[in-house]
This record gives structure tokens, sequence and C-alpha cells, in this order.
């Protein structure tokens, strides 16, 4: 494929990655994690080191969005970017990722050209030039809590942190712009619809959610925005599945209509 710079650009956005089944973990001679499991979670990027200086993931906005994850495979024929990457908390990135024992390459690196200045954009010069290689890696700690640290050819290093998966109960996931539910421990659920608020009861098992009926409050609100609190309440409605991946949550109701809340 046809580059033109150190990293190929694609105008796409390109989407956050889909997070592997979990499979089961095992150590290896070196006393390290298998690496092929990197691919059953997220990752937050914490601190790149080029040239023995340490570039740090700034904290103030940034931490909130930046993600990476490890799908191997190759993109389509053609199509610039693979299904690995995710983002350091400005540009979308994808890749192609192959793990072969403890070296992940990473190749046909694309992004998307939003302009970042100071901290977070040099952080993602660094990253982006140290991410786009066949990297050694080498995977340490507890479940729930492990680092990673891929090393390039240059000797440069990314370091990475696991990204735990938010509790289902407690967590306030987002619907859209205003629209957002949470459920608590006590088997109820609050939240709104977009303009109405509501609560209800709510049971949750064997990857389930049973709904109870939902007491709303009785606000007008103009006819697009009435229009999706009705096909929201819909779904909210009785007996639907759910799916949760990392920070995002997917409800299916009975008739197959979903909607995918996030963390916020």
């Amino acid at each position: 494929m046809k580059r033109t710079t150190h990293a190929k650009y694609a105008a796409a956005a390109l989407a956050g990655t889909t997070v592997l089944a979990a499979c089961g973990t095992e150590t290896v001679g070196t006393g390290t994690e298998d690496v092929s499991t990197i691919a059953d979670t997220s990752w937050v990027p914490r601190k790149v080191t080029v040239d023995g200086k340490d570039y740090v993931l700034p904290e103030k906005g940034a931490r909130r969005h930046a993600h990476i994850d490890f799908k191997p495979g190759a993109a389509e024929p053609d199509v610039g970017g693979g299904t690995s990457g995710g983002s350091v908390g400005c540009n979308s990135i994808g890749a192609d990722v192959d793990i072969q024992g403890d070296t992940v390459k990473v190749s046909d690196l694309a992004m998307t050209l939003i302009g970042c200045g100071g901290a977070l954009g040099r952080f993602e010069e660094k990253f982006v030039g140290v991410f786009d290689n066949d990297l050694e890696a080498e995977l340490k700690g507890p479940s729930g809590a492990r680092t990673l640290t891929l090393t390039s050819p240059q000797n440069d290093t990314i370091t990475l942190r696991e990204e735990k998966a938010p509790a289902l109960k407690g967590t306030r996931w987002s619907l859209g712009e205003t629209a957002y539910l949470t459920l608590t421990r006590n088997n109820t659920v609050t939240g709104s619809l977009g303009c109405n608020t509501f609560n209800g009861r709510a049971t949750v098992k064997d990857g389930t959610i049973e709904f109870g009926r939902l007491a709303t409050t009785r606000m007008m609100c103009e006819g697009p925005v009435m229009k999706a609190e009705r096909e929201l309440a819909e779904i909210l409605s009785g007996k639907v599945s759910y799916q949760q991946k990392q920070d995002s949550l997917k409800i299916t109701d009975a008739s197959g209509e979903s909607v995918t809340a996030h963390v916020e």
C-alpha cells in the first residue's frame, strides 16, 4: 500500500475497535503473561519514552478518551488502517496487528487529521512514531491492573495500563446528548429519556435486564425529541438482553431493536 508519510492518514474517522471475547491466561517461561491475551481488553497509553525522554499522557481530558485495542488481523484490501488501534485522546488511529509470540507487529497505520496542540499533540506524535513498528511486548501484573510495555527496534517504549471495565451497576450509561440510565444495586433504574426523567424497577440476571413499568415526568418537548423518547422507552421495557464490552453497553429488546450506551 502506497505511503507518502510515516503514518498514512485516513479521512474516515476510525471508530472504537471491538474487544475480543476473554480467553484463558497462561504464563510463559520468562515469567510474563502470554502476550496474546492483550486482545482480551482495552489499554490506556500512559507513557512514551523516546531517546530516553518520557512523554506522559496529559491528565486533563485526554485520559478519559484514550484507549488502544488489539484485534489481530488485517483490514480489507485497499482500506487504510485495520481494526486495531483507538485513540490517545485526540485523533482516531487504526492499524493492522499480528501477534507472534512476544512480538506485536503493527502495520498500515492510519489516522484522522484533527489538530492537537501542546502536550497532547507531542504525546500523540511520539506514540505514533513508536507504535508503527514490530514491537517486543512484555506483560506483567495482576489481572485488572496489568502493565503492557511495547519496545521498538530503536529501543523506544510505550507503556500501557489495562483498562478495567466499569461496573454494570452504579455506572451512568450515556444514551446520547442528554439521555442516560443508571442501574442501582437494589434492582432499580433511574435516568433520562432525553427530555423526561424516569425511574423504576430493573432486575439484572443471567445476561438480561427485566424492566418494570417506568415512572416518568410529563414534560413536552420538540417533536423529534419526543419521538426519540418513545423509541427509547419501548426498548427499555420488559425483559431485554444486554452485552457489556468494556465501556459500552448494548441493550436489545425482544423484537431485536437495540440501543448502545457508553460510559460518560
